[in-house]
């Protein structure tokens, strides 16, 4: 890393969102109403006209918006805590976007209640294992019943919010109270709280996503769906940062601070995520076609049939393929259009790639895509932004007294 000398003004940084941050606030908050609200009217729609249960498809529907928003959170969370560890520099004038991702952890707690209803009622509608009749009959799950049974459910889930909402606002925390004192030993503790945070976070996400999404289908298993479901988020995270930093540049915002070097790091971390995921998907589909198991293939088997197979096969070209070759040169990841383009590319194949895991549990028969599913996440995502914009919009945009801020302003690729 090589330096060049460049003056930054104090104001630019230390600019909050302020109004602008408002109005888009107000601006999330009706999207996320009109949203939901529009996914309801399409459920009940579908379910006259198609004979569908309007609780099943909007509560896959559902879960799929939520798994999709909160990994975008989760990715936010480790990346904090990986700079803090690795006391990374390059990374500080834009660590603060990935501190408000972080810090808006709170409000999945909120929106995982209608899950948890679900779960609560016995009723088997989204996880089957909740319905004491199907437990009885299969005799796979019933020995999973330990673990598979809602109190304990209830517990774990608790326990993953508070972690990560605990740690997202202690993370931002540190950040936001070194702004007004310039204690450096804000950032040492910052570190020492990141060290024992990676740990539980990449725990709490592996055991959290096989309770949401790997016991849909409680039958099955596999030991590599946690890192695969981690390997997505981090990639949608890397999305979401660099198309939230061309918006706010292309807004005039951080002009000067965010550099092409900056996104460029952006880019290349996007790019190798991506081999990183694809790595992961075809780890774990060998193992499991390797050692030919019925309880483990079944899985497989169900997206291999009825038009999922397309859809696997679309997701390596859209999440891999056409993505690996898009980035590969510089351009890409320094031009903020070529950068945007990609970023909004691979987090709708990350979109997409979650709607392969989750809904072939609802329909195994065929694809269910349709405009409840894009109204359901512009729903929960619109209401997770407001809960964002309302903490971000009086904070400033750059950690302006971390004493690494001088390295990352002056960050330039060798």
């Amino acid at each position: 890393m090589a330096h060049q000398d460049r003056h930054i003004s104090e104001d630019e940084l230390a600019r909050p969102l302020g109004d602008d941050g408002t109005a888009a606030g107000r601006t999330a908050l009706l999207i996320g109403i009109g949203g939901l609200v529009a996914a309801v009217v399409i459920a009940v729609l579908r379910s006259f006209f198609f004979s569908e249960s309007v609780v099943d498809r909007f509560l896959f529907s559902y879960l799929h918006g939520f798994c999709f928003w909160l990994s975008i959170g989760i990715g936010a969370l480790l990346y904090v805590m990986v700079q803090h560890v690795v006391r990374a520099g390059a990374s500080v004038v834009v660590r603060r976007l990935a501190e408000f991702l972080a810090g808006n952890m709170w409000i999945f707690a909120i929106l995982f209640v209608p899950i948890l209803i679900a779960a609560a009622s016995g009723t088997g509608v989204l996880f089957k294992w909740t319905n004491a009749g199907y437990v009885e009959t299969h005799e796979l799950v019933a020995h999973k019943q330990p673990y598979l049974n809602v109190p304990f459910f209830t517990v774990r889930a608790i326990f993953y919010f508070a972690v990560w909402a605990g740690l997202g606002w202690l993370m931002l925390s540190f950040s936001t109270r070194q702004d007004k004192s310039g204690d450096p030993n804000l950032t040492k503790r910052a570190e020492r709280f990141s060290a024992v945070g990676l740990a539980l976070v990449f725990i709490t996400a592996t055991f959290a996503s096989i309770d949401w999404i790997m016991s849909l289908d409680a039958e099955w298993f596999s030991t590599m769906f946690g890192v695969y479901y981690i390997a997505g988020s981090i990639v949608a995270f890397f999305a979401t940062m660099s198309i939230l930093v061309v918006l706010l540049q292309e807004r005039g915002r951080l002009t000067d601070a965010i550099t092409e070097e900056h996104r460029h790091d952006l880019g290349k971390l996007l790019h190798g995520f991506i081999i990183f995921w694809a790595y992961i998907a075809f780890s774990q589909y060998l193992l499991i076609w390797y050692a030919s198991i019925p309880e483990e293939t079944t899985w497989y088997f169900v997206r291999q049939n009825n038009g999922w197979q397309y859809v696997a096969i679309l997701l390596l070209f859209v999440h891999f393929v056409i993505p690996f070759f898009g980035l590969m040169n510089r351009a890409s990841k320094r031009d903020p259009k070529q950068l945007m383009f990609w970023s909004v590319w691979i987090l709708a194949a990350h979109w997409l790639d979650l709607h392969y895991l989750i809904m072939p549990n609802m329909a195994p028969e065929g694809i269910p895509l349709g405009l409840i599913d894009i109204a359901m996440t512009l729903g929960i995502g619109g209401l997770a932004f407001y809960g964002l914009l309302q903490t971000a919009s009086n904070l400033p945009l750059v950690p302006i007294r971390d004493p690494r801020l001088k390295e990352s302003l002056h960050f330039h690729q060798i």
